[in-house]
Order: C-alpha cells, then sequence, then structure tokens
C-alpha cells in the first residue's frame, strides 16, 4: 500500500513538472516527462508495483534469490574446473583414443594389410636443400623467369 501511494506521488509530481515545463513552450521535453512520469502509475495499476513489494519483503523469495546464486556458483565453478581439465571427461575419453590411449585399438600389422597394399618410398636425396631449390629453379625456367 505504501509503495502504491509512493508511485502515484511520483507521477502526480512528474505531471506538475510537465505542466511547467509545457508553460516554457518546451513542448517535446514536457511530453517526454508526462510519458515518463505515467509509468509508476502504470505499474501500479498492472499490479507489478504489489507483486515487487510482496516479493521484496518475503524472507522466501530472499531464500529462493539465494539458493538461484548457489546453484549459479556451482555452475561457473564446474565450468572452470572443466576448461582448466580440458573438457569433459567423455572429451578426454574420445581425445585418448584418437591419441592410442589404453582403449584405443591397436594398428593394423603389417600382414594383415595383404601383399600389394604396402606404398612404395623413393630414396630420400642426400642434400634436401639444393633439391628444394633446384625443383623451384626448374619451375621458374619452365615459365620464363
Amino acid at each position: 500500500m505504501i509503495a502504491e501511494t509512493v508511485c502515484s506521488a511520483v507521477s502526480a509530481a512528474g505531471l506538475g513538472i510537465a505542466v511547467v515545463t509545457a508553460y516554457r513552450k518546451r513542448y517535446l521535453t514536457a511530453v517526454r516527462i508526462a510519458a515518463y512520469s505515467l509509468v509508476p502509475i502504470g505499474l501500479v495499476m498492472t499490479g507489478v508495483v504489489e507483486w515487487l513489494a510482496d516479493t521484496a519483503f518475503s524472507p522466501t523469495a530472499w531464500a529462493g534469490f539465494g539458493v538461484l546464486g548457489v546453484a549459479w556458483v556451482l555452475f561457473m565453478t564446474t565450468r572452470a574446473v572443466e576448461r582448466r581439465r580440458g573438457g569433459t571427461r567423455k572429451e578426454r575419453r574420445a581425445a585418448a583414443r584418437a591419441a592410442g590411449g589404453p582403449d584405443a585399438a591397436a594398428p593394423a600389422s603389417p600382414p594383415s594389410l595383404g601383399q600389394g597394399a604396402r606404398p612404395t618410398t623413393r630414396p630420400a636425396p642426400a642434400n634436401r636443400g639444393e633439391d628444394d631449390f633446384s625443383d623451384i629453379e626448374a619451375i621458374l625456367k619452365k615459365h620464363g623467369i
């Protein structure tokens, strides 16, 4: 009841200021002040002020906000720990399998690949630096540069 009275008084004062502002020929500002001053009385009429007043003075509501705060802190703590460890347990297990961890499957042995499946390898050049430049020189000569 006190909150409704205060909101009504604020709206009445705002409308009074809007009238004075309009008297000074500042109509746009007066309309803006009138709009702002009608908001508190509109909130009273819709029942929002009563709901807020009941919530603000309710110990049960404040306990509920406290529980929500604790839940949020716990949630953020678990997220921070996951980031430090490098993901969730499921993600770490999948990464261990991909890296060849204890649960990973053994690679196929050469006999199971068959005779024709072996890739051919060519011998590495003796001086790798000269080979790179000779390839580049050949490309440049081909293009006439």
